[in-house]
């Protein structure tokens, strides 16, 4: 039998089948030992604020990069941009984006990227999460304010920006023919949701439906990028059509929801090795944290991959705070090659 392509092994779990050995998500196209099993091709129709030095979003919310985050980029929290939902259509900027050509876009994406599309699975995705959009423009508190004080105006904001870029959706989906769909939105904290199911239900369920559906209909796998502890929403990923969840983290019951969602959802990432990045290497809280989170790291690598459902992910954001070369990285690398095994 001829061995798979990493874009074949990685789309089996995709679809719900059994790879032939465990994946590994490099989310933005790094290659991990000489394989890119999936890489993001958007086309640039919005001006992109994230991993650089900041700027302004396709809604007029401004970024800034930070050195904590590496560089990636957060909302400017000394700016509120809207301090009443009531007045959204006043202060939102809707973006005027040109008459882009997708045919051309596309052809100078694949060739300036270099990807392989035989080998490597493309993702696309809307650029649009809900949930953060709404903290970026109003500030944590007063989002969660407006949720609870004047949910229909929160729905119709986040709808008539939805209506906006929708159009594009299905000139991406024509011209990119991506492998997977990928949405984000960071709705939880490491503990427990933002929210609760019911505001979920309510508000963001029907747009996230309007994000993924296009997609979803067309059979095409969907991804969901949603940080911390999220299993109380998880059922509801399942109604939309997501088909694999990132990045798992491990304050969610990782072996209890694997089995109750095996066949629906598969699962990307689920190592953790927490309090390195806030930790001075060397101290000996670091090298106890850094020795028990290599041990879980292990535990979680050999036991989750079983019967399928899950992928690996090697990563982490924020600053080390030391000058001494970073092991970190390396030993979750040698971790992952004892362990992406024949399954």
């Amino acid at each position: 039998m001829a061995k798979v392509t990493p874009k074949e092994n990685f789309l089996m779990l995709a679809h719900g089948g059994h790879p032939e050995y465990v994946p590994v998500y490099t989310m933005i196209g790094v290659p991990y030992l000489g394989e890119v099993a999936d890489v993001m091709l958007n086309p640039p129709i919005f001006t992109s604020t994230q991993f650089k030095d900041g700027g302004y979003d396709a809604w007029g919310v401004r970024y800034i990069a930070a050195e904590g985050t590496n560089r990636a980029t957060m909302p400017d929290t000394n700016i509120v941009m809207l301090e009443d939902i009531a007045d959204w259509s006043k202060v939102i900027k809707f973006p005027k984006p040109n008459e882009f050509d997708f045919e051309q876009m596309y052809a100078e994406q694949l060739k300036k990227s270099g990807v392989d599309r035989n080998m490597s699975a493309v993702k696309c995705g809307p650029g649009f999460s809900p949930f953060q959009e709404l903290v970026a423009i109003m500030g944590f508190a007063g989002g969660l304010m407006a949720l609870a004080e004047d949910p229909e105006e929160v729905k119709a904001m986040l709808n008539a920006m939805v209506d906006h870029i929708e159009p594009y959706f299905e000139k991406t989906l024509d011209t990119y023919k991506p492998d997977l769909w990928s949405l984000a939105d960071d709705t939880c904290a490491k503990e427990m949701p933002f929210f609760s199911p019911a505001v979920y239900e309510d508000i963001f369920l029907p747009i996230y439906h309007r994000l993924a559906d296009p997609a979803a209909e067309r059979g095409i796998p969907v991804m969901f990028h949603n940080c911390g502890h999220c299993e109380p929403f998880m059922d509801f990923m399942v109604s939309f059509g997501v088909q694999m969840l990132d990045p798992m983290q491990a304050s969610n019951d990782l072996v209890a929801d694997k089995e109750k969602y095996r066949g629906k959802l598969s699962f990307m990432g689920a190592s953790h090795a927490p309090g390195l990045s806030q930790l001075r290497r060397g101290s000996p809280a670091s090298d106890r944290s850094g020795h028990h989170g290599q041990v879980r790291s292990r535990r979680r690598i050999r036991l989750l991959p079983q019967r399928t459902g899950q992928l690996l992910r090697r990563s982490r954001c924020g600053r080390v705070q030391t000058d001494r070369p970073r092991r970190g990285p390396l030993v979750r690398q040698k971790n992952l090659r004892l362990h992406r095994r024949i399954i």
